[in-house]
């Protein structure tokens, strides 16, 4: 017997039947005599409803608007994961499984109070844990938790992954089951490159870089507190039929193991190829080269809430100048050129420059620790193939590569075969 988290994906309960099938899969679970909590969260496309529903009210346009409130967003956005939750518990009553919905401030999953973008600072999971000893699925709604102030607090976007695996951690689970609609983690993305493999372990180190750099498959958040407390995440599908052969295998169920180094025995040297559209960016060209500009720039872009990535500086001959480049997603460039030229008296640039319309590729492995050649094969492979490389950042498990849009969809296939990911 294990005690198992189980979370459900929008696409997975988006409608009554498919909530009656995500009954059958947790059924199976407990039928098995395991110990069962699962996070749902809300019917696809209904919390993107809720939110045009608050941006549409009157005089609550923008999130700087006076009149908005976070803290009522929260209430009405959050209200979508509440409905999947009782839903599901009224399914799977239906099917004779002793079964009970619970809110986030129930638990309660306790966040910090910043309303629609909230971090969980503790999760009291006694009561859980006695619900469940007794033979009792908990179905806890995801995404929200309960913040300083008393009122729920939602998580950001796909916050019911980090719902998942923080339950999963306070609840000491065995592991944590992550059902979305797709059937694990791949190399690359299929619908680029058709030859990409499904993975069977990943390392925490490496599907936090996938995460953060394209792959849409898990929240960062999530992978980050899997990482921290060590849960074991399995990345499976909910479209699979419950009752097939092997859905059921407790050490090796079908789909992505996400764990840690050492359960891995011979790591490859690259694990896959992720990719970001949609990157600009901006170069400041004639910098003074002094103490304290880096600050200038940064310190108000990172108040703005823009996320600065990939930052190249280039020093001139005399070391009195220096040209400082970086990328923004592109949504967030008006914003950050609004931003930059506010800071220009301050900072001291000559000429400010953007580009739009840039994908970043990035190699990620966390074999590269141990293997030297591997951006230069990176390097080779996209030059072969007449592929301008505009920026270069690298760590230890990682190389990110920017490049022009129009190229991003060969660079993943020129990368997804350099390094052999192809072959089976």
């Amino acid at each position: 017997m294990a005690r198992i988290v189980m979370k459900f994906g929008g696409t997975s309960v988006a409608d009554l039947e498919r909530i009656h099938n995500v009954a059958r899969h947790v059924k199976r679970e407990v039928d098995a005599g395991h110990e069962v909590a699962v996070v749902v969260s809300a019917m696809s496309g209904k919390t993107n409803e809720l939110v045009g529903w608050v941006q549409n009210t009157p005089k609550v346009a923008k999130a700087d608007s006076p009149f908005y409130d976070a803290r009522e967003y929260d209430a009405v956005v959050a209200s979508g994961e509440q409905v999947t939750s009782g839903l599901l518990a009224i399914a799977l009553q239906s099917l004779g499984v002793n079964a009970r919905s619970w809110q986030g401030w129930q638990i309660p999953i306790r966040t910090d109070n910043a309303h629609g973008a909230a971090r969980i600072l503790d999760i009291d999971g006694a009561e859980l844990i006695r619900r469940m000893q007794d033979g009792q699925v908990a179905v806890v709604a995801g995404f929200q938790g309960l913040g300083p102030d008393n009122r729920i607090a939602t998580l950001g976007r796909g916050g019911s992954d980090t719902s998942a695996v923080a339950i999963a951690a306070a609840v000491k689970a065995d592991r944590c089951d992550i059902y979305t609609d797709v059937d694990g983690v791949y190399t690359t993305d299929p619908r680029i490159e058709p030859k990409a493999r499904r993975l069977k372990k990943v390392v925490f180190e490496e599907m936090l870089e996938m995460a953060s750099l394209g792959s849409k498959v898990l929240q960062v958040r999530s992978v980050e507190l899997a990482m921290v407390h060590k849960v074991r995440t399995f990345v499976r599908s909910s479209f699979e039929d419950p009752d097939a052969p092997g859905m059921g295998d407790l050490l090796n169920p079908p789909g992505t193991l996400i764990c840690d180094e050492e359960e891995i025995v011979e790591q490859e040297v690259v694990t896959g190829i992720a990719f970001a559209k949609d990157e600009a960016q901006i170069s400041l060209r004639r910098l003074a080269d002094r103490p304290g500009v880096s600050a200038a720039i940064f310190g108000p872009l990172a108040e703005a809430h823009i996320n600065v990535d990939m930052i190249v500086q280039n020093i001139s001959e005399d070391g009195s100048r220096t040209d400082m480049t970086f990328t923004v997603p592109t949504g967030d460039l008006d914003k950050a050129l609004k931003v930059l030229d506010e800071q220009k008296d301050k900072v001291g640039f000559d000429v400010i420059q953007s580009e739009s319309g840039l994908v970043k590729v990035s190699v990620i492995g966390i074999g590269m620790r141990s293997h030297a050649g591997v951006a230069a094969q990176a390097f080779s492979a996209l030059a072969a193939k007449g592929i301008n490389i505009k920026a270069i950042t690298t760590s230890e498990i990682k190389i990110s590569i920017l490049i022009d849009g129009a190229y991003g969809e060969l660079a993943v296939r020129t990368l997804h075969s350099a390094y052999g990911l192809d072959k089976k």
